[in-house]
């Protein structure tokens, strides 16, 4: 399926399901009760425009990953945008907040969920695929 290169098959189907579970539903939330989702998670009151795109990707993210689910290879580029979107996440939101001392405490379950899928998505991203030079 996969030819020479190292893939994991039932990794990256955990992910897609770990992505279906913490970031589909909770971007569905997030379009469908916006007021609940953010008084569960204590956020403070936000602009629409932002919150909407974020739960529209989120939303996506999980919606991709139930076709992933299906054909895990082809839908492999959705752990790389995670794993980059994240990562850039973690260097220029999160960084800066802590140096500066500024870090608000309902962000810590978003550091926590999202070190996680960093972790997953480089264990479950076939890199070698993905690059692989096409004839």
């Amino acid at each position: 399926m996969a030819g020479d290169f190292k893939v994991r098959i039932n990794w990256m189907r955990g992910m897609y399901v770990f992505t279906i579970i913490a970031a589909g539903l909770f971007g569905l939330g997030m379009l469908i009760m916006p007021g609940l989702v953010k008084s569960m998670n204590a956020w403070p009151a936000d602009e629409p425009i932002c919150f909407g795109t974020l739960g529209c990707l989120w939303a996506a993210s999980g919606i991709l990953s139930i076709l992933g689910l299906r054909d895990p290879l082809k839908f492999s580029p959705l752990f790389l945008m995670q794993l980059f979107y994240k990562s850039l996440w973690f260097i220029f939101v999160v960084a800066p907040l802590v140096i500066a001392g500024k870090f608000p405490a309902y962000g810590i379950s978003f550091v926590i969920i999202f070190a996680i899928f960093t972790i997953g998505d480089i264990i479950a991203t076939p890199f070698a695929y993905l690059f692989k030079k096409q004839p």
